[in-house]
C-alpha cells in the first residue's frame, strides 16, 4: 500500500529531513543538459530550432561529455539563460572565470562586426 510522503517525511528526525533536502538542493543545482532542458519544460526539437540546427544535434550536445565553451553558451542562451564559469576552491574560494564573455559579446553582435578587433590609438 502507498504512503502518504508527508507522513513519511513527519516521522524522519530533523537531521534526515535537513540531510535529504540538502541532497535535493544538490540535484537541483547540478544536472546534465537534458535535464535542464527538461526542467525548463523544452524538447529537443524547440531548443534546436532556437539554436537553427537539427534535433539531432541537440541530442549530440546533451550526449557529449566534452562540449566547447561556445557551443554550451549558445545552449544555455537558447534556454533564456547565461553561462557563467567559476573555479571554486576547496578552501571556500570562488572566482568567476571572465575570458570567455567576449564569446557571447561576440556572438550576439551583428554578423558583419563579428571578428574584428577595434583598436584604441
Amino acid at each position: 500500500m502507498a504512503k502518504n510522503f508527508n507522513e513519511l517525511r513527519n516521522k524522519m528526525s530533523p537531521a534526515a529531513r535537513a540531510e535529504a533536502d540538502r541532497e535535493v538542493q544538490r540535484l537541483i543545482a547540478e544536472m546534465p543538459l537534458h535535464r535542464l532542458r527538461e526542467a525548463r519544460h523544452l524538447t529537443q526539437a524547440t531548443l534546436a530550432k532556437a539554436l537553427e540546427v537539427s534535433q539531432s544535434e541537440v541530442s549530440k550536445i546533451e550526449r557529449r561529455t566534452d562540449v566547447y565553451v561556445s557551443t554550451l553558451g549558445s545552449y544555455v542562451r537558447a534556454m533564456g539563460g547565461k553561462l557563467e564559469i567559476s573555479a571554486v576552491f576547496p578552501d571556500g574560494g570562488v572566482v568567476k572565470i571572465n575570458q570567455f564573455e567576449t564569446l557571447d559579446e561576440e556572438e550576439n553582435a551583428p554578423a558583419s562586426s563579428r571578428g574584428k578587433v577595434n583598436m584604441v590609438p
